[in-house]
């Protein structure tokens, strides 16, 4: 038997941070769950004691406030073994008809806010923890791979999520026993599907159905029920599963859809590698 781990998760109020919340403490973990409404996890603590559970009224865009609510964490319980950093929303809007201020302000959530929670959680793996080390999990998406049109804003955040993450990957030090994985789910059925928030059909677009982004907004408002087919559930399950990894992956596509884009991607860059190989053959100095 593991002793419980502490999980700090963000964005718990529903979908998938609720769910991985809800599962681990039903496995005996511990978690520390912020959230915007702490009303909406009345009924999960009253099932549970504060020795297990505690919520936490956090705006990731905020920045002073995640470190309040890691400080918060480790008074409580000492140290803190895993983040999920899954805070986010995402709207539907033809590229060049996000208004910029949205777009900004998306940004600060889904890029800005998670990787200050990145810094926070760096920071209490490697100056508090004892013994050192720690899991940071990062909740991107499958249209970081390949976007969807409609929501590519949204799939540039967490492209850029990635980048970052891969980034800190290669400069992290071995000594501090930091891991961290790149979660990219596919189509799982939450509420964020119905709180998006959709911006009118840029003009150009209007008269033309056949258009992928048009053709993605009709999906709506029924797209949960005929094309989300993942169990938030079973995606907590799998979370937990990867947490007691001693070799997690730095990247888990999960979800069919999500595996299909990881392939198609994976295909598309050896492919130009390959085919325009030699473009590369006289680009250099010559001594």
């Amino acid at each position: 038997m593991t002793s419980p781990k502490v999980w700090f998760i963000t964005g718990t109020s529903t979908g998938l941070g609720r769910e991985v919340a809800e599962y681990a403490l039903s496995k005996g973990d511990n978690v520390f769950a912020t959230l915007r409404k702490p009303s909406m996890l009345e009924d999960l603590t009253a099932k549970y004691p504060s020795s297990r559970l505690v919520t936490f009224l956090l705006d990731v865009t905020d920045t002073p406030s995640i470190t309040t609510a890691f400080n918060e964490a480790l008074s409580h319980f000492n140290r803190i073994d895993i983040v999920l950093n899954n805070a986010g929303y995402y709207m539907v809007s033809e590229v060049e008809g996000m208004p910029h201020k949205a777009a900004r302000e998306m940004f600060d959530v889904l890029l800005w806010g998670a990787e200050n929670v990145m810094r926070e959680a760096i920071r209490c793996f490697r100056d508090v923890n004892r013994p050192v080390g720690g899991w940071l999990l990062n909740l991107s998406s499958r249209t970081a791979i390949i976007p969807q049109p409609g929501t590519v804003h949204y799939a540039s955040a967490k492209a850029a999520l990635e980048c970052l993450s891969e980034g800190y990957i290669s400069e992290l030090d071995p000594e501090w026993d930091i891991k961290i994985t790149l979660i990219e789910p596919g189509l799982f059925r939450t509420s964020v599907v119905q709180n998006h928030v959709a911006e009118p059909v840029h003009p150009a677009y209007a008269s033309n159905a056949s258009l992928p982004t048009r053709k993605y907004r009709a999906l709506y408002p029924d797209i949960e029920k005929t094309h989300f087919d993942g169990d938030p559930a079973k995606f907590a399950e799998v979370v937990y599963k990867l947490s007691r990894l001693d070799e997690p992956p730095v990247r888990l596509p999960l979800h069919r859809v999500a595996l299909e884009s990881a392939r198609q991607k994976g295909e598309s860059l050896l492919e130009a590698a390959e085919k325009w190989s030699s473009w590369s053959d006289d680009v250099y100095f010559h001594n």
